[in-house]
């Protein structure tokens, strides 16, 4: 694999010359941008058709961010690119709209199917963050993938607004959409590592009513009342603020707990909706972190994926963190991410993004579920 990392900013154009002689079928091109890309006559735009342009034939995927990683920097409102030939992959891209959430579990099955199977290693998959049920998605991807398939990726973001995403589908950015990369061939190696680093607080309530990724009802009363009852003056910041104090639930009769950050509230209905599934009948209680927490679990969740993935040669490390994580950081927030890098081998190019929700294997050869607030490294390399 031979691979190279360039970034765009509207104060300074492109950091450096595209590598056209990498395009073809077997390159990669990820893009993960800030949210005025789609707007009209903006240069954030304008440079992603230009990189359309210089990649005609290879696979570009890419979304919307709430914060753009490139090496060890953290940026905003710009462009992270990284473009990745491969000398014994084969690649193959495959999109699917979305009606809205419930829609979300027939999609998977579509993104499932659109891939062929034989050969197939890995599934990149880039999600729109607001208009989908993510754990359903990623089981309807399970149920129709072949087992031992790694499947990681995330849900694009909108910085700290949760009003609009997209995701890149070639050079096309589209809303209510996924696009899913498929990686092929024996000599492929994928690592992957998840990590939080947020800890329980506060009783344990059960959830009395909740519909999909919809919460409704706490120990039988209002969830949104609660959960402003805990925020106190950060509640008029909703649902920015909830990512301060993400809830962990777990399913009644015990397993693990599962963090779900908050993507909108309805004040008719004083509910609030997740980027995941919310099982009706379990147990869930708030989570809060300090920001050492958060960078050791960046650390541990790099040094997994390393750990499986490539130790010497070029490799490609993508990481995917939430953008609760980085509210959490604030001025420290590269510091998560150069402690993805210090695990890192030589020669290996490093992009990624701030997210609404990250798709990862929980434990290395465990199936992949949707994680809210975590820290999700994925490492490509070749034999």
């Amino acid at each position: 694999m031979r691979q190279q990392s360039l970034a765009f900013h509207p104060d300074a154009g492109w950091s450096a010359p595209f590598p056209v002689a990498m395009d073809g079928s077997h390159t990669l091109v990820l893009a993960f941008a800030g949210p005025a890309v789609v707007q009209e006559g903006t240069p954030q735009q304008a440079a992603l058709e230009q990189l359309g342009r210089a990649f005609p034939l290879s696979q570009m995927a890419g979304c919307s961010t709430a914060g753009e990683i490139l090496a060890d920097r953290v940026r905003d409102d710009s462009i992270s690119v990284v473009v990745a030939r491969f000398e014994h992959t084969r690649l193959c891209r495959a999109s699917t709209s979305l009606a809205g959430p419930g829609d979300s579990l027939a999609a998977g099955g579509r993104l499932a199917a659109a891939l062929p199977h034989e050969g197939l290693r890995s599934v990149l998959v880039l999600s729109d963050g607001l208009n989908v049920n993510g754990s359903p998605l990623v089981e309807g991807l399970h149920r129709a993938l072949p087992a031992g398939v790694v499947v990681t990726g995330g849900l694009a973001g909108d910085g700290d607004r949760f009003a609009s995403t997209w995701v890149l589908d070639g050079v096309t950015p589209r809303r209510q959409h996924v696009v899913t990369i498929g990686l092929y061939g024996d000599r492929l190696r994928v690592g992957h590592g998840c990590d939080g680093g947020w800890h329980d607080f506060g009783p344990e309530r059960r959830i009395t009513r909740a519909e999909g990724n919809v919460l409704y009802e706490l120990d039988g009363k209002p969830a949104l009342d609660l959960y402003k009852h805990y925020l106190g003056d950060r509640a008029a910041g909703l649902p920015g603020a909830a990512l301060l104090f993400p809830l962990a639930v777990r399913r009644d009769g015990g397993g693990p707990s599962l963090v779900r950050t908050v993507l909108a509230t309805d004040e008719q209905a004083r509910s609030m909706t997740f980027a995941g599934d919310i099982p009706q009948g379990g147990i869930a209680r708030l989570m809060r972190s300090t920001t050492e927490r958060l960078i050791d679990s960046a650390a541990r969740a790099a040094a997994t994926a390393f750990g499986d993935g490539a130790a010497s040669g070029d490799s490609l490390a993508i990481t995917v963190s939430c953008v609760g994580r980085r509210l959490v950081l604030g001025e420290r927030t590269e510091e998560e991410v150069e402690a993805v890098l210090d695990r890192a081998p030589p020669r290996c190019g490093h992009v990624g993004f701030y997210s609404y929700g990250e798709i990862s294997p929980t434990q290395p050869g465990g199936a992949s579920e949707l994680h809210n607030q975590t820290m999700t490294v994925t490492v490509l390399a070749e034999t």
